[in-house]
């Protein structure tokens, strides 16, 4: 108890030492960390609107004509059985040639030599989000055209790849941009915590001299890294709060884009506290890699 209590002061004595020090640490690491924020913000905002263009993806599961009632209602309860479908209606003959002729009224002229209805029956199906994948809803696709009744299953193969390809893109830029401001977070606090080795220099060697353990004398620093990380990561949550609600405030005041207003979201309560947690780790890895730097000059 003693020496946690020996810890957790020598971590607190560092940073109001070097007062000055650390403010600017927490505010540069704030400044940095909240970079990291806008840009997640933005990446989870997009990914929330591609995710919903997602939503829009339904796919045809055309009958063949002389299929009995029987018959397609077995179809009906083979898609209502499988598991990838989260939602599906029956559109039949004569729906199908209404909506043709409310879509297409200057064509509709084109059916009516035929003597019959042309049109197919049809179920639309929409697959739930971890069946939207382009791999996915070919396989999906695949399997249907095989059940006995079904005619043909169509679908937009190119729009399902084009928005695929969005939303990685939109993840891999999201990680790269990340890696290099987490990285750039770190080295602000690897170079705040080395100022303060190199002032305690002497009284380090002391500790040494006296048969201090690397641990002992290691995990002050690496506390004061872990607050100077969560303190920065909670500071730059504040200001991303604040410039959000700023940008939805003259989003409101802007007539045409007030629209948007409802569709973009801040953080939830748990990615706060994760964004916290992430500033808190950055923070001692930023100490970790201060305290490896200043045991290789001594050594």
């Amino acid at each position: 108890m003693r020496t946690v209590g020996y810890v957790l002061h020598e971590a607190w004595a560092n940073m109001r030492t070097n007062r000055t020090t650390t403010m600017v640490a927490i505010l540069t690491s704030a400044f940095t960390l909240a970079c990291v924020g806008i840009f997640l913000l933005l990446f989870v905002n997009l990914r929330a609107a591609a995710g919903s263009l997602q939503d829009d993806i339904k796919i045809a599961v055309y009958l063949d004509d002389q299929l009995s009632a029987e018959a397609t209602a077995g179809i009906e309860k083979a898609l209502r059985g499988d598991h990838a479908v989260s939602a599906m209606h029956f559109i039949s003959k004569d729906q199908a040639l209404g909506e043709f002729k409310a879509q297409f009224p200057s064509e509709s002229h084109l059916l009516e030599g035929l003597g019959q209805n042309p049109l197919p029956a049809s179920f639309v199906v929409t697959l739930g989000p971890p069946f939207r994948s382009p791999e996915a809803v070919k396989r999906w696709a695949d399997r249907v055209r095989e059940l006995s009744g079904v005619a043909k299953v169509d679908y937009n193969q190119d729009w399902i790849d084009a928005l695929a390809i969005v939303i990685r893109s939109i993840e891999l830029v999201a990680i790269g941009i990340g890696v290099v401001l987490s990285a750039a977070a770190v080295t602000i606090i690897a170079n705040t915590i080395r100022l303060t080795l190199f002032a305690r220099r002497d009284e380090i060697a002391i500790l040494r001299l006296i048969g201090a353990t690397t641990s002992f004398i290691r995990i002050p620093y690496l506390l004061e890294g872990a607050v100077l990380g969560g303190l920065g990561s909670a500071l730059s949550l504040v200001m991303l709060k604040f410039l959000f609600e700023l940008f939805r405030q003259q989003m409101r005041t802007t007539g045409r884009l007030s629209s948007l207003d409802q569709l973009i979201v801040f953080f939830p309560a748990s990615a706060c506290l994760g964004l916290v947690g992430v500033g808190i780790a950055l923070g001692c890895a930023g100490s970790f890699v201060s305290l490896r730097r200043f045991d290789e000059v001594k050594a």
